[in-house]
């Protein structure tokens, strides 16, 4: 119940700042930069895009906060944070993550800043996709589960590389995004769990989105993300079916179907995801 209250507190605060009568940054076009993933950065729910957080043009700077929530049957994350968008050229994050292992009665904590700098590109103009190189530096706060499943470390840092392009009409009309990513972790379940074990101490993972653009309110789309199995508790990948609803340039809601496979052992955690963020 505490939990909920935090969540539900969160948001109406979250709510409450992004609906300011003048805004610092609305140069682009409503729903391209994406909204906010778990892990901070801009882009899907699990997987960071090439677009940096929030409506920032060359010559404007945006900032951007959320709350999401991920419901599956054993387990319960909440992650709040805030972006900061330079120039569309730099953004700058930082998100804490509490878990709820419901099996064994705990909460695990981390948090995580991040920084993605646009090297190429732009999503819609160019005729090559955008392309952003980022970092997620993970620090982990309840390190004792993850030392008692020998994990090597309590804090690692996510280097990854996506690219994303918006084809317009590409599909009966409507707009279609796509973004891949490849990302160098140690990181076992995002980091909650530690980083590096007896099966792994770093590797390449791949991650994928594609959406579709219904209208320029709605997108849906599916996103699909590899992850390690460092510890041998046959981590699965991650997937979701998700909608998200973008009224204007300052409020967008998210909501998702998980499938998350097994989490430290424990198979069939299905469920949902509930994200709102803000920019300004």
């Amino acid at each position: 119940m505490n939990r909920l209250c935090s969540f539900t507190s969160c948001s109406l605060i979250l709510i409450s700042l992004i609906m300011p009568s003048l805004s610092w940054a609305n140069g682009k076009i409503l729903a391209t930069p994406g909204v906010i993933q778990i892990e901070g950065s801009g882009g899907g729910g699990l997987v960071p895009w090439a677009q940096l957080a929030g409506y920032a043009t060359e010559d404007e700077i945006a900032i951007s906060a959320f709350c999401s929530r991920a419901n599956v049957k054993n387990f319960q994350l909440d992650s709040c944070g805030g972006q900061l968008n330079l120039y569309d050229r730099l953004e700058v994050s930082f998100a804490r993550q509490n878990f709820d292992v419901e099996p064994l009665s705990l909460t695990l904590s981390q948090n995580i800043i991040g920084f993605k700098l646009r090297v190429y590109g732009d999503l819609i103009y160019s005729d090559w996709p955008q392309v952003s190189l980022g970092m997620q530096h993970k620090m982990l706060n309840t390190p004792e589960v993850a030392y008692s499943l020998n994990a090597k470390e309590d804090s690692g840092t996510d280097i990854y590389l996506a690219a994303s392009k918006l084809h317009l009409g590409l599909l009966a009309g409507y707009n279609v995004l796509w973004n891949v990513a490849t990302r160098y972790t140690k990181a076992n379940e995002m980091g909650l769990l530690g980083f590096g074990g007896p099966d792994g101490d770093g590797s390449l993972q791949a991650e994928v989105s594609v959406a579709v653009l219904l209208n320029k309110h709605l997108a849906i789309g599916t996103e699909y993300r590899m992850k390690p199995d460092n510890l041998g508790l046959q981590e699965s990948d991650w997937q979701d079916l998700f909608i998200a609803w973008f009224p204007n340039k300052y409020f967008t809601v998210t909501l998702a179907y998980l499938d998350l496979g097994s989490i430290a052992a424990i198979p069939e955690q299905n469920g949902w995801y509930l994200s709102l963020s803000g920019a300004y």
